[in-house]
């Protein structure tokens, strides 16, 4: 599947003008493959190591740090392979919460926290869908996991799952509302100490 998805974002990069032959260009240099996942991974690392800061602050162990764990990270396919699966996904899944919330937004009040939840809940399950999916197209052996009785029980309870999974959140978030905020400190002037005679 993957290669027939590259022959039509190919065919539709070449046949684009001179930005789609640039981009054209580019894949066919590795950019996308390796160049792309190698500053990723590496601008990640480095920003973890220098917030952790678990090996002092010298900036030069952290890009060597960093350099080394993003250049063996491409040593193999495995990256590439995941993240030209799962970027386009992620692209398709902002789209839908994008659309989403334009229509939402006709009925509901995003500044309310129950309409951030409804919006959250459904970002993280489409994020579980594309993580599950991707995993299955660029590694052909993970299909494996997702075949075993565990999973098919989840698949044919998941109706029961899902209505004892909103129950539980229901029977948290009701007590979590309904708390009351303990009350502002009162604010004092100078005035309140002055008496009058």
């Amino acid at each position: 599947m993957l290669t027939g998805v590259l022959n039509l974002a190919t065919y539709g990069i070449s046949s684009g003008g001179a930005f789609g032959n640039l981009l054209y260009q580019l894949e066919t240099l590795g950019f996308f493959s390796y160049v792309l996942p190698f500053l990723m991974i590496f601008a990640i690392v480095f920003a973890i190591l220098e917030k952790v800061q678990f090996l002092g602050t010298n900036k030069m162990v952290n890009v060597i740090l960093s350099l080394a764990v993003s250049l063996m990270a491409l040593q193999f396919q495995f990256v590439s392979y995941f993240f030209a699966e799962i970027f386009p996904r992620m692209g398709v899944l902002l789209s839908v919460i994008l659309v989403s919330m334009i229509l939402l937004g006709l009925f509901f009040d995003f500044k309310k926290k129950g309409t951030k939840l409804v919006v959250g809940g459904l970002t993280f399950v489409g994020f579980v869908v594309i993580l599950l999916q991707s995993f299955s197209e660029a590694f052909p052996w993970s299909a494996d996991i997702f075949s075993g009785p565990a999973w098919w029980w989840i698949q044919n309870n998941a109706g029961t799952i899902f209505t004892f999974v909103l129950l539980f959140g229901v029977l948290i978030g009701i007590p979590m509302a309904g708390r009351n905020k303990p009350p502002k400190p009162k604010k004092f002037a100078l005035t309140d100490f002055v008496t009058e005679d």
